[in-house]
Parts: C-alpha cells; sequence; structure tokens
C-alpha cells in the first residue's frame, strides 16, 4: 500500500547534535569563552542541548515564535552558565545560525537507505525547521536528489503535529494517508501529529529510549528501514 514515504530531516537524517556540537566547539574557542569563566566546552553544549531542545519542543505547539526561540536559546544558556548578560558576545547567534547548516554529517546509513527507497517508493522532507537553514543542509549535504518535494512548515504557515501540515504535504505529493508513511524522531511533531492524522509512523529512536505504549513502531537505526521495505 505505501507509495511515499514522508522524512523529517533534522534528528533523523541530518545529524543535528553532532553538526551543532562541531558548530559549538568552533564558537567556543572563537569566542575565547573561558575568558568569561566557562572553562567546560562540553558543559556549555549540554546546557545548550538541552534549553535548544526544549525551545524546539515549545515551538513544535505553536507556544514561541522563530524569533523568541533564535534569541533565547543562547541568551538563557549563557545566564544558566553565569555569563553577565552584557558580556555575551552579541554575534554568537548569528554567527552559529550561518555556521550550523554548511555542516554535513548525517546519521549513519542515510544515504545507502534514501537510495535503496527512492527505488521503489517516492520519497519527501516534512520540516518543522527554519527555510533558509533547511534548505542549506539539503543542498550542501546532496540530499536533494533524493527528495522529490521538501515541506517547510514556514511555507505552510503552521508546525507539524498541525494538521494542516500533513494536509499540505499529501496534497503537495498527490498522495493519500492510507498511501503514506511518516518517519522521525519527534514523538510529538512526527509520530502523534502523524498518527493523529491518520497516517502511519515509524519513530527513529537512535538513542533507544522507552517506547511509548502508543507509538506503534520504532526502529533505532535507518537501515532497519531496508529490512521493513
Amino acid at each position: 500500500m505505501i507509495k511515499h514515504i514522508f522524512f523529517d530531516l533534522d534528528h533523523t537524517i541530518w545529524d543535528f547534535d553532532r553538526n551543532a556540537q562541531e558548530t559549538l566547539m568552533e564558537l567556543f574557542e572563537h569566542y575565547n569563552l573561558p575568558s568569561l569563566g566557562l572553562d567546560s566546552p562540553q558543559n556549555f553544549i549540554q546546557t545548550y542541548t538541552e534549553n535548544n531542545h526544549q525551545l524546539w519542543a515549545e515551538y513544535h505547539l505553536g507556544k514561541i515564535t522563530k524569533e523568541h526561540l533564535r534569541s533565547e536559546r543562547f541568551s538563557k544558556t549563557f545566564k544558566e552558565l553565569g555569563v553577565e548578560p552584557d558580556l555575551v558576545p552579541l554575534a554568537f547567534e548569528e554567527d552559529y545560525v550561518r555556521i550550523s547548516p554548511t555542516k554535513t554529517n548525517l546519521f549513519e546509513g542515510s544515504e545507502k537507505v534514501l537510495a535503496y527507497l527512492q527505488q521503489k517508493y517516492t520519497l519527501h522532507i516534512i520540516s518543522n525547521g527554519f527555510k533558509e537553514t533547511t534548505l542549506t543542509k539539503m543542498n550542501l549535504s546532496n540530499l536533494n536528489p533524493y527528495f522529490e518535494h521538501v515541506i517547510i512548515s514556514e511555507d505552510v504557515g503552521v508546525n507539524k503535529p498541525d494538521p494542516a501540515v500533513f494536509t499540505y504535504a499529501l496534497n503537495k505529493a498527490g498522495a493519500t494517508k492510507e498511501e503514506s508513511i511518516m518517519i522521525g524522531d519527534s514523538l510529538e511533531a512526527d509520530i502523534r501529529g502523524a498518527q493523529d492524522f491518520g497516517m502511519r509512523a515509524i519513530f527513529f529512536n537512535p538513542l533507544n529510549r522507552d517506547k511509548p505504549a502508543d507509538v506503534k513502531q520504532q526502529i533505532v537505526h535507518l537501515e532497519e528501514l531496508m529490512l521493513l521495505f
């Protein structure tokens, strides 16, 4: 029955945390953050990652704006680590947004799996990521050839899990719910969003966290998809 496979991008194909870590290590040195009392890049990255994940969860649900997310994630991190607001590097967020999308680390097996699936199905992206960064990631990571459509929530006007995103995506692809499936890492945005809409979904769970009871199917490695399809 399945003809169309819709993938999330960040944390599913494009390794967001690894690419963010590389960028933050570069910026940690560039801005000499130890001079501000931040001696541990690992602690800085961990604190940022926790804040960023929390803010993205709120953004998925429409609780905050893109501008709030971008202004808050680093200011909150520096504040929690004891840096006075007037000492926070003003261009830190701007540099992060400029550099991070140019990183090209993908989850292991991504290209192999996409090449395999592309022979049998029509592949698409549905991303809540910001438009300009999403397009940069797709281009520099050489992902565009695998996907028929790249649906970005900013173009729709609402984020996953809003059913309007899935309606827009299916209309764009010329697909039905019954012949479509969503694969992503976010329980709320990707999995429950798709399931509540009436689409099948597969939870990508590379950290092998406990699977909630309402999640019907999961994988911990992308290459498992080659056994399922």
